[in-house]
C-alpha cells in the first residue's frame, strides 16, 4: 500500500478574511476592533492590521538599477580635519560626500568653515571631484558655496560636465529655517534663474536646486505635509527657471529632492515611493513624459536622542532600510552620537557600515521596487499620494510655497501636527526607547570628537552682490569670501517669515535628565522618590516596576524594594528614606483595602507629593481625599506629572498640583 499525495489546496484550504476575523474576535474578547487594532498616521491615514495582496502599480524608480549611493556628512569646522574625514570615508566605502557648511541648520552648530576658495581646496584635498558625488548643504550661503565649488573645479582643470554634483541651492528652505529671505522673493527667484542659466552655459551637468523636506519634518510636520512642501518648493524653482527662459525639460533636470527618513518603516517606504509618483504627475500635467528624479535621503534628526544614543543605531538602520526600499538614490546616515556633539571616527564608521551591510550583505538594491504588490505598502503609498496632493494643492491655492510661508499658513498647520505629536510623546502613546521607555539612569557617557561647537566666526560684512553667478565665481576665484554676508547690501530689504522650529522629539525628557545630572553633581545623589509598596512582591511588583521606569524617564531615582501591610511601618520607612515624594504601588484589591490608610500615613509622615500607580477608577475621590496628588498610569501625561514631581522635589514649590 502506498500513500497518495494530497493536493495542497485540499490539505490546506485557503484562508479567508472572515476566517481571520473569527479568530481575532476570540482574542479581542469583546474589545472594539477599530480601537484595538486600527491605527492612523499623523495625516489621519488609516492603518489596518491586515491587507490583501495588491496589484503592483507602475512605480517610477531610480534612473539606473544599481545600489544607492552611500553618502557621508563632512562637517568638521577645520578644513584640514574635514579633508581627513572625507578621505577616511571614501576609503571606507562611501561614494558620495555631503559638505555641510557652518550656518546651515543641518550643521547643528558645527559645519565646514569656508572663508575662501583655499579653505574649500584644503577641505577637499585628495578628493577626486570627477569621481565622487558631492552634495552641498550650505543654507543661506548656498549660492556662494556653489560658486566656490565651481571655482575649485576650474582651479583643478576639471570640465563641469564631468562633475556629478548636487549644488543644493534651496533659498526657500533656508528662509523657512532662518526666518526670512535676504531680499524680496521676486529678486531671489530672478537670481535662481540666472544662476541656472549661467551653469548651463558652462556645461554643468549636475543638479542646481534642492527641494528639501527636512525643514518641515524637523518642525514636526506629517508625511503628507513634508511631501506637499517639497513638491511646491520644486515647482517654485521650476517656475523661476522658466521665467528666465530655461526650457521646462532642462529646468526639471536641474532639480533634486531630499526627504527625511525616520524609524517608522511603513510610512517612510510609502513616502519615498509617493514622491516619485507625485512628481511624475506634475511632469505629466506640464506636458512632459516623466523622467527619473534625483532623490536624496537623510536619516531624521528629530528621532535622534542624547540619552541611550546606542538606540540611534537601530533607528538609523530602520530609516536607511526604508529609504533604500522606497527608492532613494543616495542615503546619508546621521551618526548615532550627532545629538551629543560632532561625531568621532567610530560613529562615522558605524554610519557607513549600516549602509554597506544593507547593500552588500542584505542585497536590498537588487530588486527595483520590493514593496510592489504588497497590500499594505500599496495602500499606504496611494493614500499618502492623495493626502499629499491635497496639501500641495492647498499650498498652491495660497499662492505657492513662498506665499504660504509668508502668511504663516503652512507653519500653523504644521504646528497643529507638532502639538498632537507632543501630546503622544508626553503620554507615551509614542514611546521613545531609552528615553521615555526603558531609561537607564546609570548609562555611561559616549565619546564624540567635539562636545561643543567652536566660537562662531565673525559674520562677513554686507557687500554688494556680484551681478551674476559667473561674476560671483570669478570673485571667489580671485580671493573673495565664500560665505554670504549676514545682512543684505544697502538698498535691499529682507523679507521676514515666521521661522519653522526644529527640535528632537526626546528633548522634553532630556531636559529633565539634564536637571537630574546637575542635581547629582551638586548633591552627590539624584533626586529620589520612595516606592510605597503594599503587600507581597507578586502584588506590587508589576506596578512598582512601571513606576520605577516612569520616574527614571524624568531623572528621578525610585528607591524602596520592601512591601508593607502596616501603614505605620510604611510611613516610618518613608521618613527614614530621606525622600520627599512617594508612589503607592500595589494591586487594585489592596488599594481598596489599605490604600486610604496608607496615603494618610504617608502624608502625615511629611510626604510632599504622593502618587498612586494605576488607574483610580472608583477610588479616585477617596484617594484624593486621603492625600494622593496624582495617578500614574498608562496614557497619563507623564511629562506634566514629572514636572510637578520635580517642582516639589527640587524645592520650587512646597505643595503639588
Amino acid at each position: 500500500m502506498t500513500d497518495q499525495p494530497t493536493p495542497s489546496g485540499e490539505a490546506f484550504p485557503a484562508a479567508t478574511r472572515d476566517d481571520w476575523m473569527r479568530l481575532v474576535e476570540g482574542v479581542l474578547k469583546g474589545r472594539d476592533f477599530e480601537e484595538t487594532l486600527v491605527s492612523h498616521t499623523a495625516d489621519g491615514i488609516r492603518i489596518d492590521p491586515l491587507y490583501a495582496a495588491a496589484l503592483a502599480q507602475a512605480q517610477p524608480v531610480r534612473a539606473e538599477h544599481a545600489p544607492w549611493r552611500v553618502a557621508q556628512r563632512i562637517d568638521h569646522p577645520a578644513p584640514a580635519d574635514a579633508a581627513a574625514q572625507a578621505l577616511t570615508d571614501l576609503e571606507g566605502g562611501a561614494d558620495a560626500l555631503t559638505l555641510v557648511f557652518d550656518g546651515a541648520r543641518a550643521a547643528r552648530g558645527f559645519g565646514l568653515r569656508i572663508d575662501g576658495l583655499d579653505d574649500l581646496d584644503t577641505a577637499l584635498d585628495g578628493v577626486l571631484l570627477d569621481l565622487v558625488n558631492i552634495r552641498l548643504d550650505a543654507g543661506r550661503s548656498g549660492r556662494h558655496a556653489a560658486a566656490a565649488l565651481i571655482a575649485l573645479a576650474g582651479r583643478r582643470g576639471l570640465s563641469l560636465d564631468a562633475l556629478d554634483a548636487d549644488l543644493g541651492l534651496d533659498p526657500i528652505g533656508a528662509a523657512a529655517c532662518d526666518g526670512g529671505f535676504s531680499a524680496a522673493w521676486e529678486m531671489i527667484a530672478e537670481r535662481c534663474g540666472e544662476t541656472a542659466g549661467a551653469l548651463s552655459q558652462k556645461g554643468f551637468a549636475g543638479t542646481v536646486f534642492l527641494a528639501d523636506g527636512r525643514p518641515y519634518h524637523e518642525a514636526g510636520g506629517s508625511e503628507a505635509q513634508e511631501l506637499g512642501a517639497v513638491l511646491a518648493t520644486a515647482l517654485a524653482y521650476w517656475r523661476a527657471q522658466e521665467a528666465a527662459g530655461i526650457a521646462p525639460d532642462q529646468g526639471r533636470g536641474n532639480l533634486a529632492f531630499l526627504l527625511a527618513a525616520d524609524a517608522d518603516q511603513f510610512t517612510t517606504i510609502a513616502k519615498f515611493r509617493a514622491l516619485r509618483r507625485l512628481w511624475a504627475r506634475i511632469e505629466a500635467a506640464a506636458g512632459l513624459d516623466p523622467a527619473p528624479i534625483r532623490l536624496h535621503a537623510e536619516t531624521a534628526w528629530r528621532m535622534t536622542t542624547q540619552r541611550d544614543p546606542w538606540v540611534n543605531m537601530l533607528r538609523a538602520t530602520i530609516a536607511t532600510f526604508s529609504a533604500g526600499i522606497g527608492g532613494a538614490d543616495c542615503v546619508a546616515v546621521t551618526p548615532f552620537t550627532a545629538a551629543l556633539g560632532l561625531p568621532d571616527a567610530f560613529a562615522r564608521r558605524v554610519a557607513r557600515n549600516t549602509q554597506h551591510i544593507l547593500l552588500q550583505e542584505s542585497n536590498l538594491w537588487r530588486v527595483s521596487d520590493p514593496a510592489a504588490g504588497a497590500g499594505g505598502f500599496e495602500a499606504m503609498t496611494e493614500a499618502l499620494c492623495e493626502t499629499a496632493w491635497e496639501v500641495f494643492q492647498q499650498i498652491e491655492s495660497e499662492g505657492g510655497i513662498v506665499a504660504s510661508l509668508a502668511s504663516s499658513a503652512l507653519q500653523v498647520r504644521i504646528g497643529e501636527v507638532r502639538a498632537a505629536r507632543a501630546t503622544a510623546i508626553a503620554d507615551r502613546s509614542a514611546p521613545i526607547t531609552g528615553v521615555s521607555a526603558y531609561p537607564d539612569l546609570d548609562e555611561k557617557p559616549v565619546d564624540v570628537a567635539l562636545r561643543e561647537p567652536p566660537p562662531e566666526a565673525p559674520e562677513p560684512e554686507a557687500a554688494a552682490m556680484p551681478a551674476g553667478f559667473a561674476d560671483l565665481v570669478a570673485a571667489i576665484d580671485a580671493g573673495g569670501p565664500a560665505h554670504a554676508p549676514a545682512n543684505p547690501p544697502p538698498g535691499v530689504e529682507p523679507t521676514l517669515l515666521s521661522a519653522l522650529p526644529h527640535r528632537r522629539e526626546a528633548e522634553p525628557y532630556e531636559h529633565l535628565r539634564d536637571r537630574s545630572d546637575q542635581h547629582l553633581a551638586d548633591h552627590g545623589e539624584r533626586p529620589t522618590l520612595f516606592l510605597a509598596n503594599l503587600g507581597k512582591l507578586a502584588q506590587f511588583n508589576t506596578r512598582a516596576g512601571f513606576a520605577r521606569n516612569a520616574f527614571a524617564a524624568g531623572g528621578i531615582a525610585a528607591i524602596g524594594e520592601e512591601g508593607f501591610t502596616d501603614a505605620e511601618a510604611l510611613a516610618k520607612a518613608f521618613a527614614e528614606s530621606g525622600a520627599s515624594a512617594a508612589c503607592l504601588c500595589s494591586s487594585d484589591a489592596l488599594y481598596a483595602e489599605h490604600g486610604v490608610e496608607a496615603a494618610r500615613a504617608l502624608k502625615e509622615a511629611g510626604c510632599a507629593i504622593l502618587f498612586l500607580a494605576g488607574h483610580p477608577d472608583d477610588l479616585e475621590a477617596p484617594m484624593r481625599e486621603a492625600g494622593v496628588d496624582a495617578f500614574l498610569h498608562q496614557g497619563c501625561d507623564l511629562l506634566s506629572l514629572l514636572g510637578e514631581a520635580w517642582a516639589v522635589i527640587a524645592g520650587e514649590r512646597s505643595e503639588a498640583f
